[in-house]
């Protein structure tokens, strides 16, 4: 049974989630989005510092004593729309210090205005620009909720495709893997997900990569060559109709002869682990994030 305390954070959060639909202004979502965040703060101990890496914009979380530690490139979710470092600074905050690391947010560019395969062309100018300032590739981690767990995959797969080094490991958050929409988790959680209507993705879909293939491989990672790539760890709700793309996410790679660390947690929602500090759900899944980080890293 879960907490108390996810029961209401849960109920508070449906009612503000649905009233997102298709035809909801993208810049009133931003905007809403940020206010709602402007007073949350990062975890104690945990330092911020602006950035900008090329030409994009980024912001560093950086806990005591650990400005020399490996490093997660971290992509944030929004349905490759909404969010900012700004919005996940402070559950990024939580990773970084239980993982003993330095985490870089990267402001990478969002659809409409910027649709595929902006936002894959940005994170991989920042991976490789930070194996140019000498961080190896075996120190650094790659993660991502959500459309940035999707993302994640989608530059993991670009980076292996180009003959890059890969980071030493990933770390997915209800990654949205197959834009495709052909899991069956969008009719069976469809009456429990308690944010998301199946009926709303194609609209969503469409904003983000126009008339191409959602199938593609850099679109839909959950469609391409898997195999060859670091250990995953990926966490994904119970009541979320994405379930489907972590579970057959995870069987794809273990196919493939890989690592993939599936957690499903029962009766939580998608990217729970937000909510770092009101339910301690949150709190047990980013300690074990911490605790893959330290194991899978080169420190």
């Amino acid at each position: 049974m879960i907490s108390l305390r996810a029961r209401l954070v849960r109920m508070m959060s449906k009612q503000y989630f649905k009233r997102i639909t298709p035809d909801t202004d993208v810049a009133e979502l931003r905007k809403t989005w940020d206010e709602l965040t402007s007073n949350l703060k990062t975890a104690p101990g945990v330092r911020r510092r602006e950035a900008t890496v090329g030409d994009i914009t980024c912001e560093w979380l950086v806990p005591d004593k650990c400005d020399e530690t490996p490093v997660i490139l971290y992509l944030h979710g929004g349905i490759y729309m909404l969010g900012s470092a700004h919005t996940h600074r402070r559950m990024v905050s939580f990773i970084a210090r239980a993982a003993g690391m330095r985490a870089l947010i990267p402001n990478y560019r969002l659809a409409p205005e910027h649709p595929f395969p902006a936002a894959i062309e940005d994170a991989t100018l920042i991976y490789r620009k930070m194996l140019e300032q000498g961080i190896a590739a075996g120190r650094m981690a790659i993660a991502g909720d959500s459309a940035g767990g999707g993302l994640t995959m989608a530059t993991l797969l670009s980076l292996k495709n180009s003959g890059d080094p890969l980071p030493a490991a990933a770390v997915l958050l209800s990654p949205w893997v197959d834009l495709a929409a052909k899991g069956e988790t969008l009719k069976t959680r469809a009456g429990v997900d308690p944010w998301f209507d199946p009926d709303n993705m194609p609209e969503m879909v469409r904003r983000y990569c126009g008339n191409r293939d959602p199938k593609a491989p850099l679109i839909s990672p959950l469609y391409g060559d898997l195999s060859g790539l670091p250990p995953l760890l990926i966490q994904v709700g119970d009541h979320e109709i994405l379930l489907s793309d972590s579970t057959r996410l995870a069987e794809r790679v273990t196919k493939t002869g890989g690592s993939a660390t599936l957690q499903v947690w029962p009766e939580m929602w998608h990217v729970f682990q937000y909510f770092i500090g009101q339910m301690p759900e949150s709190a047990k899944a980013i300690a074990d994030i911490g605790s893959f980080l330290k194991k899978t890293v080169t420190a």
